[in-house]
């Protein structure tokens, strides 16, 4: 039986672009994953990719706790979240709580390029 690796693809506003331009440059590593992400961003890579990233909510309206729901679920392998560390989030609590998931979930998190292309190679 053959699993698939479900990768979640997240950037704040100010990081889409950075995210966007990753994926790019990543696309055939990301090819055959199920891939999701928040609302926005998978719209803007199903917009300009072909790869089929499903959304499941806006991060500042729960989506970032939804996210960490999943993981406890056992549905979400890897997590690539390039986040604006410069700017407050008025949902900062959720953010903690979704990075605080994954790491005692032993979960893979990339908070920058660095390590999201550390993660998306490693098998």
């Amino acid at each position: 039986m053959t699993t698939t690796t479900t990768i979640a693809l997240v950037a704040h506003n100010n990081r889409k672009n950075d995210l966007l331009n990753w994926v790019k440059e990543n696309h055939k590593a990301l090819e055959g994953h199920t891939l999701i992400g928040t609302t926005n961003t998978s719209r803007l890579i199903n917009d300009l990719l072909d790869l089929n990233v499903q959304p499941f909510g806006h991060g500042p309206s729960g989506g970032d706790i939804l996210l960490a729901a999943r993981i406890l679920q056992g549905e979400v392998h890897k997590i690539i979240f390039f986040i604006d560390a410069e700017t407050p989030h008025g949902h900062e609590h959720d953010i903690q709580t979704l990075i605080r998931t994954a790491v005692l979930n032993n979960i893979p998190i990339a908070l920058n390029r660095a390590s999201a292309d550390l993660i998306v190679l490693e098998k």
